[in-house]
């Protein structure tokens, strides 16, 4: 069965034959996707949620995982609440989702009084049940955008939207055990929920607070063979002696520009796994996957047929097809698509011979002295120098020219103490090169700052802050 043709989450898992052996493993126990074909972690009370605006509020990644599957085709709207939504910010969207259930794994009194008679508990700990749901009714998916001030805005999917993308063959006949430094309650660790357990596959799930070593040394000794995560995520992992305790056959970049540094570190790294980046959002769904190993992807696939159709408009990549989400919830005046049924994402590109290169968020653009500048397109040239593992470029305010480009660099190991300040000198020196190289003046970093350490950002992504 495809995954876009299940009704609903349980009636994808199959029988109890298909899915032996399959499982969904957290940071300390792990759930067997047999016990939840005619099992619960809901204690006897999902019946209680049946057509239901359901605000799904956990503090566990896994407890999360079991009550997706299990609401999916009983809730009539399930709004998934990210692990670091503010509590401010959740009167906003029970009154904008009409919400008149909460499930969670703990006392949701804890966030005030949010107005919800009906609270029901879920838990990772499954229990077989006689009562388990057969008929089913359309549930809509609802997530919330991430990098927003104020109150998140809230995307309705449904899990035809969600599973566009994913094709369950592709699993036939071989073990796959997933892997993803994702969080499930966002739009790209919630792909790959879908894909493992759709796919009968096992999905190994990050713990709260549990650092990149001791994730990556669970993903090994689970015998992963599929791994997502963001491009951060991804130079986190490499930056650990445990990130050879895996041996993956495949490794995906999502969320994040990808660059040729990162590609080419990874494929070092797993020379058998084949290194795929794939462009995806919230808003546009899956758009498409590029596994030649290059950063960018072909100008062939703008305008080309297929079940996603994309264009660039004023340097903007734009998307229509089936995977898109279906709007915003309470919040009529706001227009996901266009006429013509293309999302903007806001991601910038510039064709170069016969290959499109992203160069970074609209949004994220910085003026120096009344010119453009994409702090990702000059990070993408940072990081080709082989001391680099990462960087992050931002502004800083200067009294002559209103703002200078200012870079923080991480680099693979530290100088020597004998020579650190010559070293020093001498890696600015050739990084600022690079970038002479390849970009105009005035994006050429000003300053160099060498740091042990960038912020990442809850959702995977580098925390960029505008001075």
């Amino acid at each position: 069965m495809a995954p876009n043709h299940a009704s609903s989450m349980r009636d994808g898992l199959g029988n109890a034959s298909e899915s032996s052996g399959r499982s969904l493993c957290g940071a300390t126990t792990a759930v067997s996707l047999d016990s939840l074909v005619a099992g619960s972690g809901f204690g006897g009370r999902l019946q209680e949620l049946r057509g239901r605006s359901v605000l799904l509020l956990t503090r566990d990644q896994l407890a999360a995982a079991v009550a997706l599957i299990e609401l999916d085709g009983v809730a009539r709207r399930l709004i998934i609440c990210t692990p670091d939504l503010s509590s401010e910010h959740l009167p906003s969207l029970v009154a904008g989702g009409g919400v008149d259930a909460i499930v969670a794994d703990h006392n949701p009194g804890e966030h005030g009084d949010l107005g919800v008679p009906l609270q029901v508990r879920c838990s990772a700990e499954v229990t077989q049940t006689n009562s388990v749901s057969v008929a089913r009714c359309p549930t809509e998916w609802v997530l919330l955008t991430s990098g927003t001030t104020g109150a998140p805005k809230m995307l309705i999917h449904n899990l035809a939207t969600l599973t566009g993308a994913i094709d369950s063959r592709l699993n036939q006949g071989r073990e796959v055990v997933w892997g993803t430094f994702y969080d499930i309650r966002r739009y790209g660790g919630l792909q790959i929920f879908l894909r493992a357990v759709l796919g009968r596959s096992s999905l190994v799930l990050s713990g709260a607070g549990e650092s990149p070593g001791d994730f990556l040394l669970r993903l090994g000794a689970a015998g992963v063979t599929h791994v997502s995560g963001t491009p951060s995520h991804w130079r986190r992992a490499l930056m650990s002696p445990a990130v050879q305790a895996m041996a993956p056959q495949y490794v995906r970049l999502s969320g994040e520009i990808a660059d040729q540094a990162i590609l080419s570190a990874l494929r070092s790294c797993y020379p058998r796994a084949g290194v795929s980046h794939a462009f995806a959002s919230t808003e546009a769904g899956v758009g498409f996957e590029v596994r030649d190993g290059l950063e960018g992807f072909p100008s062939s696939f703008v305008g080309a047929p297929g079940d996603v159709s994309m264009k660039i408009e004023e340097g903007s990549l734009r998307i229509r097809s089936a995977r898109t989400a279906l709007g915003y919830l309470g919040q009529d005046d706001l227009t996901l698509a266009d006429a013509q049924g293309f999302v903007d994402t806001g991601d910038m590109v510039e064709l170069r011979g016969d290959r499109y290169y992203f160069l970074g968020r609209r949004s994220g653009v910085v003026n120096i002295g009344g010119l453009k500048v994409y702090p990702e397109e000059v990070e993408a040239v940072i990081n080709r120098h082989p001391s680099v593992r990462m960087s992050m470029v931002r502004s800083r305010r200067s009294p002559i020219t209103g703002s200078l480009v200012v870079a923080d660099v991480v680099l693979r190991t530290e100088p020597e103490s004998s020579s650190e300040q010559e070293q020093m000198d001498n890696l600015k020196r050739e990084i600022r090169q690079i970038c002479r190289e390849s970009l105009p003046a005035h994006k050429i970093p000003a300053t160099i700052r060498f740091v042990r350490a960038l912020d990442v950002a809850a959702a995977g992504k580098l925390a960029r802050h505008r001075a």
